[in-house]
């Protein structure tokens, strides 16, 4: 079952990895937006995900969330602040960047969080979550410039989209635990989804697209990117926790940055010389250091779970 559960891990950190290579080549040939693309993202899987919720479990585990004011609220700014805000900003990483740098950034996130529990917690962090810091920085120094200082590798642009991404993902992976445990990660997934979507179509509205631009293939990128991007890797993820603990999944979660990677260099014509690609294996230990850790009593890595890891 353990098996089971870390090919589950593995397939969905392989289509999140794909999904953006996919998102980057929409933004290449199509004329959009990346609030375009979220909008409809968001709009489509959300929907998707709350239907098939009804189907699976009945009416009433789908619209229950809905039912106390607290947890309204709660679903509200999750939906915002944490799902749209970290679909806003890594695709207009994307947009800007690439896919590959774009999701090298982001997975920046669990250092963001190793810094707020610090915080939270009013301690330093333990050795390997400062060995993990500084290797996220010398990755981000390496990625960025190159291993020069005078020239930036990435736009301004994509870089602060990528650091916009990787907070939104911390804020994203933190706040919106008690509702996880009251409701079931399906039906708030899939609310957060619907409300981003909804609120960032008031600013850009799908109708207003070009739906008539390239044809099958518009909508065979926008098909892939929901369902084998979206639906299908959340699915996976979220029931693969039964089998294999969180921090089993967030160090096989670094199949994502790999593909993303990888598929931009050898099909998207993504360029990284040597030193990039010593900054985004530098950026992958960090994460793996970090979510690889005994648990400890007096350390930040210790006291994790009670400040909301």
């Amino acid at each position: 079952m353990k098996n089971k559960g870390v090919f589950m891990v593995l397939g969905a950190a392989v289509c999140w990895g794909l999904s953006g290579s996919a998102a980057q080549l929409f933004f290449q040939h199509f004329q959009s937006t990346p609030g375009l693309l979220v909008a409809v993202r968001l709009l489509s899987a959300g929907i998707l995900m709350i239907v098939l919720q009804c189907l699976v479990k009945g009416t009433g585990s789908a619209f229950s969330v809905w039912s106390h004011r607290k947890d309204r609220i709660t679903l509200l700014i999750f939906g915002i602040l944490g799902m749209l805000g970290v679909q806003y900003t890594f695709f207009a990483a994307i947009h800007y960047g690439n896919a590959a740098t774009a999701t090298l950034l982001q997975f920046l996130g669990p250092v963001f969080i190793i810094v707020f529990v610090s915080m939270r917690l009013r301690q330093r962090p333990g050795g390997k979550e400062l060995i993990a810091f500084v290797l996220a920085l010398v990755g981000i120094f390496f990625m960025t410039t190159g291993g020069s200082v005078s020239t930036l590798s990435i736009s301004v642009e994509a870089f602060v989209w990528g650091i916009l991404s990787a907070l939104a993902a911390a804020f994203y992976t933190l706040y919106p635990r008690k509702l996880l445990a009251v409701w079931g990660p399906v039906p708030v997934v899939g609310w957060s989804m619907v409300i981003g979507g909804v609120g960032l179509s008031m600013f850009n509205p799908p109708w207003h697209f070009d739906w008539s631009q390239g044809s099958l293939s518009l909508y065979a990128l926008l098909l892939f990117i929901v369902i084998i991007g979206t639906i299908i890797p959340f699915y996976l993820f979220l029931d693969s926790l039964r089998f294999v603990t969180p921090a089993q999944a967030s160090i096989l979660s670094s199949a994502e940055p790999l593909t993303a990677v990888l598929v931009g260099i050898a099909f998207l014509q993504t360029a990284m010389d040597a030193v990039q690609l010593i900054g985004s294996l530098c950026i992958i230990v960090a994460v793996v250091v970090l979510t690889f850790r005994p648990a400890r009593k007096h350390s930040v890595g210790g006291k994790a779970n009670d400040a909301g890891l």
